[in-house]
């Protein structure tokens, strides 16, 4: 008990042991995060035999679909916010789930809903375990939990060619569902950053958005129909190309989070596979010079799959753990000769798509680099994105082996209120940083952009101070402020992470008195005695 065989999931941490990425920062990286913030220590490490030896009689009786194992509970009893990472390494769990159920098709599903209700239990449903908001933490209650995960629900189980349009199983996480699809030359075209672990369903119930939007859209533009399972029966949802009769049931389960019942099978519109694919940089003198070219672009509908607009800082930083110092000491030798030095940013873009459209791609967006002062420079930067692309969580975990937290704020705004909003949330987390007399590293990109605006996705990172109580405290202290910073412009509280726990608090500003009402009288409809996920989305 507690070992972990090689393609197992790390219990306290993000990904799998021996995965394809190195989880301990660079020296460059290690050295920057010192001369920003200062040194820092590393917080104890709890053992997973220590944990389980905590864990508490479940409250339910023995049952054939249910996994009683302490092991397992743990395994499924928090995501991947900071928070859930402070819980998992300090040991102190607090709630865990009293059964873990993994069913094999929906009768079953129906059948651990049917259990929940005669033994007044709670379910909350698991996709890949990524969600960085609390959709899956259990509640304190005195109810059982019950939480069900959809891995059986793994298979790619039909796929019409002629509408492109692949049935899938609500469990299949990004490379396995790519690796189904590729084999039969199609792609969906969905890369979260999570992408690795999470979930088609949790894709859909969480309304994500992946790395390649601006190619493929959001999950809403992918999804076409599919099954829920709900206290009440089965939603089945067709598929039409389009439809003008009454409210649009997609929207029902788009964005749901678990609230309404279990997402079990997902229609979703698939594409053929590219020919090509490349990523490339532009750096820009300044901040503006790059957001008029991404404005640009996005409203001129371009055919590319991504952009990414790093501001200053985060350029700055980027470079600084950019791989060999060498090049980079060139790259900035070079850009300064070309007359972009000090409050430089970066631009990364990729084109995806038959070599005729890459190439006309990228002959308009050097046309327009060049217009707005920008500095073309190839595929050095766009490789290095390409090959890190998901990289990130595994950096935070090893940031945290060495007492730096790290964590993001992200919204959609109009284009308008882009900088506006930028700035204040930069502002309002170091003013955060400031009140508990502390350093914090705020950076941000823009990307997932539209004609009408684009996301704007801020990091920041913090000495986690003396003990993982103290580490929580700031991340809240932060966390609150960078909020309260996109309500105070009207930004949406989440562009891609979801509501979950974490941002419920803020969704009323966004969606209104009557707004919250009509997601209530959902959840109410679909699930009347309240054992779906209460406390998730909406109270």
């Amino acid at each position: 008990m507690g070992t972990q065989s090689n393609g197992q999931r790390r219990w306290n941490g993000w990904g799998k042991l021996n995965g394809e990425y190195e989880h301990s920062p660079s020296t460059q990286a290690v050295a920057m995060a010192n001369e920003r913030l200062g040194a820092a220590a590393a917080l104890p490490l709890a053992e997973l035999e220590s944990v389980l030896a905590k864990v508490p009689a479940s409250k339910l009786a023995e049952h054939p679909l249910l996994d009683l194992s302490p092991e397992t509970r743990v395994r499924h009893s928090r995501g991947q916010s900071l928070p859930d990472l402070f819980a998992l390494r300090s040991g102190e769990l607090g709630a865990i789930p009293d059964a873990v159920a993994l069913p094999n098709d929906e009768v079953e599903v129906e059948a651990l809903l049917q259990l929940a209700e005669e033994r007044n239990a709670m379910i909350i449903p698991y996709g890949g375990g990524t969600s960085v908001v609390g959709h899956i933490n259990p509640a304190k209650t005195e109810r059982p939990v019950i939480t069900v995960s959809l891995a059986n629900f793994n298979k790619l189980c039909e796929l019409d060619r002629e509408s492109q349009i692949a049935t899938l199983g609500a469990g299949l996480a990004g490379p396995e569902l790519e690796a189904l699809l590729k084999a039969e030359g199609y792609t969906l075209g969905h890369f979260p950053q999570s992408w690795e672990l999470s979930t088609v369903g949790g894709w859909v119930a969480s309304r994500s958005s992946g790395q390649q939007s601006l190619r493929y859209g959001r999950i809403e533009k992918m999804f076409a129909g599919g099954t829920m399972v709900t206290p009440k029966g089965s939603l089945d949802i067709p598929t039409f190309p389009g439809t003008s009769a009454g409210t649009d049931l997609r929207e029902v389960v788009l964005g749901s989070e678990g609230r309404m019942g279990i997402i079990t099978k997902v229609k979703m519109r698939v594409t053929p596979l590219p020919e090509e694919e490349h990523f490339y940089g532009v750096f820009f003198p300044s901040w503006q010079q790059g957001k008029a070219l991404s404005k640009a672009l996005a409203q001129q509908m371009l055919p590319l799959s991504m952009m990414r607009l790093s501001n200053a800082e985060e350029t700055s930083s980027h470079l600084k753990l950019g791989g060999d110092p060498k090049a980079i000491a060139y790259l900035e030798k070079y850009l300064s000769f070309r007359g972009v030095a000090e409050g430089k940013v970066m631009f990364t873009f990729g084109t995806t798509g038959d070599s005729k459209s890459c190439r006309f791609a990228l002959k308009q967006v050097k046309r327009l680099s060049r217009k707005f002062g920008g500095v073309y420079i190839g595929k050095l930067i766009g490789k290095a994105w390409e090959h890190s692309r998901f990289r990130s969580p595994y950096l935070r975990d090893g940031f945290m082996d060495l007492g730096y937290a790290i964590d993001t704020m992200e919204t959609a705004v109009d284009w308008s209120k882009t900088d506006t909003t930028m700035a204040a949330i930069e502002e309002g987390i170091r003013k955060a940083a400031e009140g508990f007399g502390e350093k914090v590293h705020v950076f941000t990109h823009l990307s997932h952009f539209y004609p009408q605006g684009s996301s704007v996705y801020t990091t920041y990172m913090y000495r986690a101070g003396s003990d993982y109580q103290e580490a929580y405290d700031r991340w809240l202290a932060l966390k609150q402020a960078g909020a309260e910073a996109i309500v105070s412009v009207g930004g949406t509280i989440s562009h891609q992470h979801g509501v979950g726990e974490d941002h419920k608090a803020y969704l009323p500003a966004e969606k209104g008195e009557l707004g919250i009402a009509t997601i209530q009288s959902l959840c109410k409809h679909f699930d009347p005695n309240n054992i779906m996920n209460p406390g998730k989305l909406v109270d």
